[in-house]
């Protein structure tokens, strides 16, 4: 069984290794006629791309993607969009003293007891190369949720670093893409962070930490109860991330800590007609069902260090081995920062594949994407046959639904007005 695919309706299948020619994704699942580029998609890739500053791995990577199929003129078809970035900075001889030892810390010893055979430069499959082409993947997605859902924003930061802590009293939203930790925070805080991060790297050592993941103004009713929950495949998206050991939603295991009069989220009606709630500890999602509110999910990393440590090789002797190559002391913000360049796009990227098709489950979803609205009278099909097939309302980007030609824009602003009308007769 290969379980390399993650989705249902959004379909987002990566290959490739770390140290193979090249890595990327299959993205099954996208309805046709979203405007997509490579440059779309570079620019989240370029925010994940290692060797840009002191606190990322050194392994230089253009990670510049390639769009093979599935976008025709600009637009994607609704066939399989193959995306490809090739790998040109491996190193694969700085992994060679391993290749009989297993790391501590690291999947060499899973990878080899399941399939009897491990590709060792660099983890192969569980390394942390693999999020480039969950970020290209990521890409896709995100253009998609634009012309879905406008609006809605997917951003993650991080909370923790070891002792290090953020303070959400002086919370700073625009600070996140200015400092090389991602973290919400002024200056002064930034080069605290950065002075913890270098003692630690001259330890030898390395250090976990925690990212948050926000997804601003999404829709209330995304997700469906008890087996298709959103949270479920939120959780499902992020541990998939190598190294991950840990999701909350909103509060997470704290509320374990809480009473319920302190966790329940009390809920009045807004001026505009809309309920409204008085916090946010159920972090958006109350019973797999989005609320309306930002959807907030964390995330915990450890990471392997680099300080000699006791193993065993391949024919059972004992060892000490010392892990080389490319590595970072911690992953999501680091002496060389995977978190900050590579789990921060990552899981941002991940959320995104998972909510991209909720707006089409919403609308009651169960076999593919398919515009539609009023396009029966457009195609004058009065008698037609109903249908269990996801069906999209059209709009011609003014807000009104043409009644005898066919629309150019497919995608009606959701919003307010959700759930869309459903053509019944298609």
């Amino acid at each position: 069984m290969s379980l390399n695919t993650f989705g249902h309706l959004f379909r987002v299948t990566t290959w490739g290794e770390s140290h193979g020619p090249a890595l990327g994704a299959t993205v099954d699942g996208c309805p046709p006629g979203v405007p997509l580029a490579e440059d779309m998609i570079q620019h989240w890739l370029d925010k994940r791309r290692p060797g840009q500053t002191k606190h990322t791995t050194q392994r230089q990577e253009a990670d510049q993607v390639r769009i093979l199929s599935g976008v025709f003129e600009g637009v994607t078809t609704g066939m399989p969009i193959q995306l490809m970035i090739e790998n040109t900075d491996q190193r694969s001889k700085d992994y060679g003293e391993i290749a009989q030892t297993f790391r501590p810390g690291h999947a060499d010893i899973t990878y080899h007891l399941k399939y009897g055979t491990r590709d060792y430069r660099g983890g192969g499959r569980s390394s942390a190369r693999e999020t480039a082409a969950r970020v290209a993947a990521g890409g896709v997605a995100r253009e998609a949720i634009k012309a879905l859902v406008p609006g809605l924003e997917i951003k993650g930061y991080m909370t923790q670093m070891g002792d290090l802590h953020i303070d959400r009293d002086a919370f700073d939203w625009d600070a996140i893409d200015q400092n090389p930790f991602w973290i919400p925070q002024g200056p002064d805080t930034v080069a605290e962070w950065d002075a913890y991060l270098m003692a630690i790297r001259k330890a030898q050592d390395s250090v976990g930490a925690a990212v948050e993941v926000v997804a601003r103004n999404a829709p209330a009713g995304l997700g469906a109860p008890v087996y298709g929950k959103l949270d479920t495949d939120l959780a499902a998206a992020c541990m998939s991330i190598n190294a991950v050991k840990g999701v909350e939603i909103g509060e997470g295991m704290a509320a374990a800590a809480l009473r319920g009069t302190q966790n329940a989220d009390e809920i009045f009606m807004g001026n505009d007609g809309q309920p409204v709630f008085s916090s946010n500890h159920a972090g958006g999602i109350l019973g797999g069902i989005s609320t309306g509110q930002d959807i907030v999910a964390l995330r915990g990393e450890t990471h392997p260090i680099l300080t000699l440590r006791r193993s065993i090789r391949l024919d059972g002797t004992a060892t000490e081995v010392v892990t080389k190559g490319c590595h970072d002391p911690c992953v999501s913000a680091s002496a060389r920062c995977r978190w900050a360049r590579r789990w921060w796009p990552a899981s941002s990227s991940i959320t995104s594949c998972s909510i991209a098709p909720r707006p089409a489950a919403r609308a009651g979803a169960s076999a593919e994407w398919r515009p539609c609205a009023t396009a029966c009278a457009a195609l004058r099909k009065p008698k037609c046959r109903p249908t269990r097939r996801m069906i999209w309302p059209i709009s011609t980007g003014s807000g009104k639904t043409p009644a005898a030609s066919p629309p150019t824009n497919r995608f009606a602003t959701l919003g307010r007005s959700w759930p869309p009308p459903i053509c019944t007769t298609w």
